[in-house]
């Protein structure tokens, strides 16, 4: 799930080993974080959405709330894993500055940035 910069080496000494440790502990919980982010922004437009339906609507049915809920949690992970916001790869970029960009972000840029690639300014 999560890929490091530098590969697991056995052989490694106990600072780099350290260092890698500590890269991939900052990624989880960077990874972790947008899922939160995206969590409660989806549950923030769901209760909005709620909010404004019918009071016979489905949207305002308890175990249909419920079952949304859980859904949005699984999007939310499905999406932070793929860094889809670029929310974990900007907090690796604050707490790792030696790392620079992780590598989810430099494999698979946003897709804004594959339309600029072929354009000169």
């Amino acid at each position: 799930m999560l890929k490091l910069d530098t590969p697991l080496n056995p052989a490694a000494t106990g600072a780099d080993a350290d260092a890698v440790r500590l890269q991939a502990r900052a990624a989880e919980a960077a990874e972790k974080f947008e899922a939160f982010f995206i969590k409660q922004m989806m549950s923030q437009m769901r209760s909005a959405t709620r909010a404004l339906a019918d009071d016979d609507s489905p949207l305002k049915n308890k175990v249909n709330e419920d079952m949304m809920d859980m859904a949005d949690g699984l999007v939310a992970d499905a999406m932070a894993g793929q860094r889809a916001f670029g929310i974990a790869d900007l907090m690796l970029k604050q707490i790792l500055p030696a790392a620079g960009l992780s590598p989810a972000a430099a494999a698979s840029p946003s897709p804004g940035d594959e339309s600029k690639q072929g354009m000169k300014p």
